[in-house]
């Protein structure tokens, strides 16, 4: 049997399923890995006792199976709620905050035999494409760990990539899934809105920026994941197409248009060579038998821009503004929470209406552009990791980042329609250090893309390639 924690999620639950594998043996090999690696890379947090974890596991090898997860260790990103572990959100207001009951996504994983172990790392409140916080410090990038692992779902990807995890769950509003995907060298998916639901806290309509989902180190891991976190919740106004994605995995893509948007006309400064890189990996999908063309930019990037930020904030003020509200807490939010909260608690109604016609107009023009491609592709990334200790870029190749939150441009254009959107990691560039491309469709296509993602993997197998010392 090859290494344990080298295995993927599905066949894991495979060697469980015919018991070549125990869980119990999967849950010490995965405690020694997090034990082995963990303290270097911080991407597991509020781990379990483990005499604990051991007898969950003996119990699971001596129950029936109630899914493909049966066994299978999995930590859940620390801003959802997994009964009885701390729901810190990296967040001193919340360090002692302990979950009464699962959210609805833990829970579903659960019931397909997870085995949850603790939490993965995330940025104050999920803010920041940089996981770090007040409570827990700094996850590093397991390929060089005095580099960033992205965020905010930096704690689950940096775990996919040191083997403590065969799979992860994580969110997305601007990038969380994609860009910490892109630096950990795995694939990272933002399903179509509504297709993963989260809880129906606050308001239910208006707030369609973030969407849960799945991370993995290859795509048939990655469908299966979503498989199991979705579905319909009755208790919420929005909904996907439903139809599995694993299934129909295997379909071929040769044949498929695929439009590059690259910078967008330059619009995107990208670090030195990061483009270049990129167009390597569309080379390569090309040989797949893809037809790849270039696409000038079907829209105004500003325009693009200022809906995206204006209806970042306003959600954001929304969910934050009771802290804010509090003067004791409102202390001990970091700097960029109270900033998007004053933002956001500063908009009139006409203001947002006017962000929204903006969305809508670029929807539109989005629509026609897959009438003529069956998915566009962007870089994941404007820039490579960058050093753990800085807050965020100021600048990139010479410009100036007016906000924490520029040097992530590139991600908005999907993440403002609520689009589905896998990341490929392009494996290693000529620095050592990883990248990625989003390739992203129309709603519902999120099968199409997992077929894209699995003939990408099978031919180049990226996501092999382990960091040094793991």
């Amino acid at each position: 049997m090859p290494d344990i924690v080298n295995m993927t999620a599905l066949e894991q639950s495979e060697a469980i399923a015919s018991k070549r594998l125990s869980a119990r043996e999967l849950m010490q090999a995965t405690l020694a890995q997090i034990s082995k690696l963990n303290p270097s890379v911080n991407a597991i947090v509020s781990l379990r006792d483990e005499a604990e974890l051991l007898a969950e596991a003996e119990a699971a090898d001596n129950a029936e199976s109630t899914g493909w997860l049966h066994g299978i260790p999995l930590a859940v990103k620390d801003l959802a709620n997994a009964k009885g572990l701390p729901t810190t959100m990296g967040s001193p207001i919340h360090k002692d905050d302990i979950a009464e009951k699962d959210d609805l996504v833990v829970s579903r994983m659960r019931t397909a035999g997870a085995l949850i172990i603790g939490k993965t790392n995330t940025p104050e409140a999920g803010l920041g494409s940089h996981t770090f916080n007040t409570v827990f410090g700094a996850t590093s990038n397991p390929y060089d760990t005095s580099l960033s692992a992205g965020g905010s779902s930096g704690g689950a990807a940096a775990a996919l990539a040191a083997r403590m995890l065969s799979v992860a769950d994580g969110s997305d509003m601007m990038g969380s899934l994609r860009n910490p995907a892109a630096w950990n060298n795995v694939y990272g998916f933002r399903p179509t809105f509504g297709r993963v639901p989260s809880e129906p806290k606050g308001d239910s309509f208006l707030h369609q920026l973030a969407t849960l989902g799945p991370m993995a180190r290859n795509p048939r891991d990655l469908a299966a994941l979503l498989d199991t976190q979705s579905g319909l919740d009755p208790r919420q106004p929005h909904g996907a197409d439903m139809t599995p994605t694993l299934p129909s995995i295997n379909a071929p893509v040769k044949g498929r248009r695929i439009g590059w948007l690259g910078d967008w006309g330059g619009a995107f400064p990208m670090e030195a060579g990061l483009l270049a890189h990129s167009e390597t990996a569309i080379a390569q999908l090309e040989a797949l038998g893809m037809h790849v063309e270039q696409v000038a930019p079907p829209f105004s990037s500003e325009a693009i821009w200022d809906s995206w930020t204006t209806l970042r904030s306003w959600q954001v003020g929304a969910g934050l503004s009771a802290f804010y509200d509090n003067p004791a807490q409102r202390r001990q939010l970091k700097t960029e929470a109270i900033w998007e909260i004053e933002r956001g608690l500063s908009y009139s109604a006409m203001e947002v209406h006017r962000a929204s016609v903006i969305r809508s107009e670029w929807f539109q023009a989005c629509a026609r552009l897959f009438e003529q491609y069956d998915a566009l592709i962007l870089p994941s990334t404007q820039l490579y990791p960058f050093p753990k200790d800085w807050v965020y870029p100021t600048e990139i190749a010479g410009q100036q980042m007016d906000t924490y939150h520029r040097w992530m441009q590139v991600v908005t254009p999907i993440g403002l329609l609520g689009l589905p959107c896998i990341n490929i990691p392009v494996d290693i560039g000529a620095n050592g250090l990883p990248a990625g491309l989003q390739v992203f469709g129309p709603r519902n296509a999120d099968g199409a893309l997992m077929q894209i993602g699995k003939a990408w993997h099978e031919a180049y197998k990226h996501s092999d390639h382990a960091p040094a010392g793991v």
